[in-house]
């Protein structure tokens, strides 16, 4: 398609439905013989004759009705995409690309979406699930909006919102521990030396984490029982299969009613902060800023 016939139809539409160059020209605002000028233009750099003139006014010729079809059709899709995109802006409909591993999604993220939506109720969430280390590329490469995440140490070109601290603890199941310390004929303070360790698959930032912490401990993860999600690890531990590190504050019910246990360490884990993130050059206009700006507002946990 040449670009530069697109002013040109607009004009032959309007002919054609006026069925007058003076009607067109009037509708159009311009003159006649302007009206004209470009309905010349246009056949000619089609190579073809669209219209007929007569005493009765303009006609159309058979390549002139068939090109009337295609602008008419054209012409009425753009129309609808613009009354399309009205609509959007009267509504305040918006589209946000949201990235959470699928625990944070459970405890975070949902509560804050739930409030959010009362606020916005027509705008459009798509939330993917995957590991922090994706969505942070996910981010970077402009595929999703915001990601809720472990914040990093890296990732500079992002900008973070805090949505609190998260505390890794190790647990077990009461029976799993007991057995342990009588079959092993060991204190509670060696249980982690001597249990089956539960741990996130290595490519995940928090499984990355903790080694770093029993790697200080001279605690070796080589053997560990690996899963690839924390609602999966929680299962395996309350099941008795051994010891897992899990963050502390999903598994609140759980440290109440005594089905898990806490597990004591050489030291107090450090805390990790739980961020929302997004790209510094996120347009001003995005849909997201509605989300971002709300989120700056709340208080979490």
């Amino acid at each position: 398609m040449n670009p530069a016939n697109i002013p040109l139809y607009h004009i032959f539409l309007t002919v054609a439905r006026s069925s007058s160059i003076s009607g067109a020209a009037k509708s159009l605002y311009i003159s006649q013989p302007a009206v004209s000028k470009s309905i010349k233009k246009l056949e000619e750099s089609l190579g073809v004759s669209l219209i007929k003139r007569s005493s009765k006014g303009i006609t159309l010729t058979n390549e002139g009705n068939i090109l009337y079809r295609y602008l008419h059709s054209a012409f009425e899709t753009i129309s609808a995409g613009e009354d399309t995109l009205r609509h959007i802006h009267e509504l305040g409909i918006g589209h946000i690309r949201i990235g959470v591993s699928s625990t944070l999604c459970k405890h975070i993220l949902l509560p804050c979406l739930k409030d959010f939506l009362t606020e916005y109720p027509h705008m459009q969430i798509t939330i993917s699930c995957q590991s922090t280390s994706h969505t942070i590329e996910l981010i970077e490469n402009n595929e999703i909006d915001i990601g809720l995440i472990a914040r990093p140490d890296s990732a500079k070109k992002l900008d973070y919102i805090c949505a609190g601290q998260i505390h890794d603890i190790f647990v077990s199941s009461p029976q799993y521990a007991k057995g342990l310390i009588e079959r092993e004929n060991i204190s509670s303070n060696d249980i982690i030396n001597n249990s089956n360790l539960i741990l996130l698959d290595k490519n995940n930032l928090t499984r990355k984490f903790i080694n770093n912490y029993l790697s200080s401990w001279e605690i070796s993860s080589d053997t560990a029982m690996e899963v690839n999600s924390m609602e999966l690890l929680i299962d395996f531990v309350k099941t008795g299969l051994g010891v897992g590190c899990i963050i502390k504050e999903f598994i609140k019910e759980e440290l109440n009613n005594k089905s898990l246990i806490q597990i004591k360490t050489p030291s107090t884990i450090k805390p990790r902060q739980i961020c929302f993130a997004y790209s510094k050059s996120l347009p001003s206009d995005s849909a997201c800023t509605s989300l971002i700006n709300f989120l700056k507002s709340r208080t979490f946990y």
